[in-house]
């Protein structure tokens, strides 16, 4: 029993420094996209960074420093609805970010305000993906819209933040006029854009419903020439009333065209759907404790 244990704490500590090394890479990716990207063009994607980088063009301080102090009242008021490790993590994400944020001096390193937004937005996307990842958030903007959902219920928390989001750049086109917010709408889509593919994985793969008459024929196929499984489920055709032969399988992308081709092989009148799979975990894919 004692040894089960001492593995277990090996593994949780390993799960922890790959978390925070996460955290450090992501904050860093995230804060550059300010400084290198939004700023030379007055470009506000929505968040705290967002109202930050507006204040800043009016107020004698840095963005980041702008950032820290705006999240810090909302990390205190907010820390208890969330949990005290996700609030440790983010505090630290979001000490992090600013401290990157000024640490890197503001350079336009793209020429051309389109190449800042999209790349910024990239950028910032896959940061803050890489930072959920691990488990924290580097904004108060998250706190703060559970505790808005807390008091007003009918609001969803995704609708919150897409609210404050709208407010910075209204706010921002006030500020830098209407060209720099309808920029800062475009990076604010990419970046969510990224974020999501970092947070859903970049393990993508295909899910195949089929409907055949010799769906053991496609089986023994599928075992043989990709060496995979697949779940036969219970169904029953609606018009004869009889059961059908009906094989769920998820395969990579680039076993989709060896698929298709057995079963248009054992049976050409096959019925067949195929939708995209985000993330595919367990045996044949990545292992459930590799997030």
């Amino acid at each position: 029993m004692q040894r089960i244990k001492e593995i277990d704490w090996a593994k949780e500590g390993r799960q922890l420094l790959k978390d925070y090394a996460m955290i450090v890479l992501g904050t860093f990716l995230a804060a550059i996209s300010f400084p290198l990207f939004f700023l030379p063009y007055d470009i506000a994607p929505g968040g705290i960074s967002g109202i930050s980088t507006v204040l800043s063009s009016v107020l004698p301080l840095s963005v980041g420093l702008l950032s820290f102090v705006l999240n810090v009242p909302l990390f205190l008021l907010g820390w208890r609805t969330v949990g005290w490790r996700f609030a440790v993590r983010s505090f630290i994400a979001m000490t992090l970010m600013s401290l990157f944020i000024d640490l890197v001096p503001v350079c336009d390193i793209s020429g051309s305000v389109m190449l800042a937004t999209v790349f910024g937005g990239v950028l910032l996307g896959v940061g803050l993906g890489l930072v959920v990842r691990a488990g924290a958030t580097t904004g108060g903007t998250d706190m703060a819209a559970k505790m808005i959902h807390n008091r007003v219920a009918f609001l969803t928390i995704a609708t919150i933040l897409f609210m404050i989001d709208g407010l910075v750049v209204a706010v921002a086109a006030l500020a830098f006029g209407i060209e720099a917010a309808l920029w800062a709408l475009i990076a604010l889509f990419v970046s969510t854009q990224a974020m999501d593919m970092v947070i859903k994985g970049f393990n993508t793969a295909m899910q195949f419903m089929i409907i055949s008459r010799n769906s053991e024929g496609i089986v023994r196929r599928i075992h043989e020439d990709l060496e995979r499984g697949c779940t036969r489920l219970m169904a029953e055709g609606t018009y004869s009333g009889k059961p059908v032969g009906t094989l769920l399988c998820v395969v990579s992308r680039t076993e989709v065209p060896r698929l298709k081709k057995i079963v248009s092989e054992i049976d050409p009148d096959a019925f067949v759907t195929v939708c995209n799979v985000h993330e595919a975990l367990g045996e044949g894919f990545t292992g459930m404790d590799a997030q």
